[in-house]
């Protein structure tokens, strides 16, 4: 009887590229933002939230 092979080590889980709206924005309160061809614009409020239109 043959042994069974071992379980392969998991692959390791990268963490997602976090960015702060302040680099995002740089002192802005508007931002667009293109992505497969189409324009949306990413807005921060007065009240401190963030909106994405398209």
């Amino acid at each position: 009887m043959s042994t069974p092979a071992p379980n392969p080590a998991p692959l390791p889980i990268e963490a997602p590229r976090t960015l702060s709206s302040a680099e995002l924005l740089r002192g802005e309160t508007t931002l667009v933002i293109e992505h497969q061809g189409m324009r949306y614009t990413l807005r921060a409020t007065r009240s401190g939230k963030l909106i994405l239109t398209k």
